[in-house]
């Protein structure tokens, strides 16, 4: 785990905030050099498959020119939904280290999903929590 890489992934949150998408950004590694970052866009691009997640793998599959992700990790601010963790794992990325745990934790592969319990993962949190608190 690399707290530089988490704190690029809040910094990719913080941009989808401000384009009041739900504040969630992603960043994939290789060889502890990045690959590609991404922050969610289904409202800008108005596409429910817009997530941070996908959108990372999508941009770090054409940066190497495959499809498999082998040897890649990923930061993300919160824990990948059901459709994520299937691209995910489809793309074959080695780790994935969320902050922020969903209420309703989806059924993963433990040993590669790892939660980081941190300051950061506060600061992912009440991203969060104020992003959902202005929309009520």
């Amino acid at each position: 785990m690399n707290e530089t890489f988490v704190k690029l992934a809040i910094k990719e949150a913080k941009k989808a905030y401000k384009k009041g998408e739900i504040p969630i950004g992603a960043v994939i590694v290789k060889n502890n050099k990045i690959i590609s970052k991404a922050h969610n866009l289904v409202e800008v691009k108005k596409n429910a498959i817009m997530h941070a997640e996908i959108l990372a793998i999508t941009k770090a599959t054409k940066k190497l020119k495959n499809w498999r992700l082998n040897g890649c990790e990923m930061y993300v601010t919160l824990q990948p939904c059901s459709m994520c963790v299937s691209a995910i794992e489809l793309s074959r990325i080695d780790k994935v280290y969320f902050l922020t745990p969903k209420d309703k934790e989806i059924k993963i592969n433990n040993d590669k999903y790892i939660h980081i319990k941190n300051k950061d993962e506060d600061e992912s949190l009440k991203l969060i929590q104020i992003f959902f608190k202005k929309r009520r």
